[in-house]
């Protein structure tokens, strides 16, 4: 049986995640998703690019000076003025990025001389300002395999602390990314690898775990998975999908998640989808009549995760057009209401035929209305249309 290392997550949140168009956060708003990911236990954090400016530069520093007890890292790209300006904010490292892909080494104008001479000089720069000094290759997945190797070898010679295998487009696949970490990890064991994955195609979460278990323990994250474009690899889905999936302990206080999310959702003004995996408002909701009639003995059957592990409480369920009788007598017990089975039956019909109306489920409200107005009408139901009602559920 393979042994896995503990996950590493490094949340970059307050960088590639503020990255996204239009999101900006304030230094409170930093501040305070600085204090839920501390207290979930994330030993990592690259709060920003101090390059940005000297508000960005200051607001850093600032960060650093609250006490928190993950790591702090700044991203720079691969010249000494940057590093030189994450040395004035105080971070405990810095990450510097080299683009190891053609695609990008001609854009920028560079080529893999210019890459390798810049890592040893920066490396060398860097390194007698920080202790901790992690590299960077951007566009990895896209890079010639033998001049990644090439770049990830020079930067283990020179004493790197990690290096971060980024699929800056998002262009992996589960199988692909896992033989890329494998090969890397074979060729370079003992290097911490990091995964940096972005969700163009919908696999960062994926290809997260996907990396993890060819070998790359260190998971670049963020909250909702917000990034540039689609986004990246999301803390909450990646923590959880280890968890539950390969059953590996990620350490993390995980009914923190939800607060998370909500709280990074509304400073984002990014809305969260309803039926986004594990934080969406109704990812633990349950309308199907022959669900909801297992669930009321065992929430496993139809449930993975337990609400209480994301800091919720388990929820009503969905009464729409799929709902069954059992749906019916859980809300009438609940109510205290007497279960007969004529205004069971009754009601079903009844709010199908309102959920197909409004094209949505029926609330908790109207459920009750609806009863009500049952009851009131409940001698004019005779044997003959009480017969044609399904009782099937």
């Amino acid at each position: 049986m393979v042994k896995f290392k503990k996950p590493y997550f490094i949340d970059t949140t307050l960088r590639d995640g503020e990255q996204a168009p239009g999101v900006v956060f304030s230094l409170d708003e930093k501040i305070k998703v600085c204090s839920l990911l501390d207290e979930a236990g994330i030993p990592e954090l690259e709060i920003g690019t101090p390059a940005m400016g000297i508000k960005e530069a200051q607001e850093i520093n600032i960060i650093c000076r609250q006490g928190f007890k993950f790591k702090t890292l700044a991203w720079c790209r691969a010249n000494k003025q940057d590093i030189l300006l994450a040395a004035k904010s105080g971070t405990n490292g810095v990450h510097l990025s080299f683009p190891v892909s053609q695609i990008l080494q001609q854009a920028m104008e560079k080529n893999e001389q210019w890459v390798m001479q810049q890592l040893q000089e920066t490396f060398d720069f860097a390194s007698s300002h920080f202790d901790y000094v992690t590299i960077g290759a951007q566009d990895a997945s896209r890079a010639n395999l033998s001049f990644l190797k090439e770049f990830i070898g020079l930067a283990k010679f020179l004493g790197s602390s990690r290096v971060r295998i980024a699929d800056t487009v998002g262009i992996l696949n589960p199988i692909s990314c896992f033989k890329l970490i494998k090969s890397i990890h074979a060729t370079y064991h003992g290097l911490p690898l990091e995964i940096h994955a972005h969700n163009d195609l919908g696999m960062a979460t994926a290809n997260t775990v996907a990396a993890y278990l060819a070998g790359a323990e260190c998971l670049s994250v963020t909250v909702n998975g917000l990034g540039e474009r689609a986004g990246n690899a999301a803390l909450e889905e990646v923590a959880m999908a280890l968890e539950m999936s390969e059953m590996i302990d990620c350490g993390l206080k995980t009914t923190l998640f939800s607060e998370l999310s909500n709280y990074v959702s509304e400073i984002s003004n990014r809305v969260l989808p309803e039926s986004k995996p594990i934080t969406g408002s109704l990812v633990l909701s349950h309308e199907s009549g022959i669900h909801t009639q297992c669930l009321q003995k065992d929430r496993k059957t139809y449930q993975l995760i337990e609400a209480s592990r994301l800091g919720k409480p388990e929820q009503d369920f969905i009464i729409g057009k799929h709902s069954g009788k059992s749906t019916v007598r859980y809300y009438l017990e609940k109510a205290n209401l007497p279960v007969d089975e004529n205004i069971c039956a009754l009601l079903t019909v009844k709010i199908k035929e309102e959920a197909n109306q409004k094209k949505s489920f029926i609330s908790e409200k109207e459920f009750y209305r609806i009863y009500w107005e049952i009851r009131k009408k409940d001698k004019c139901y005779g044997e003959k249309e009480y017969a044609g009602i399904n009782h099937s559920r």
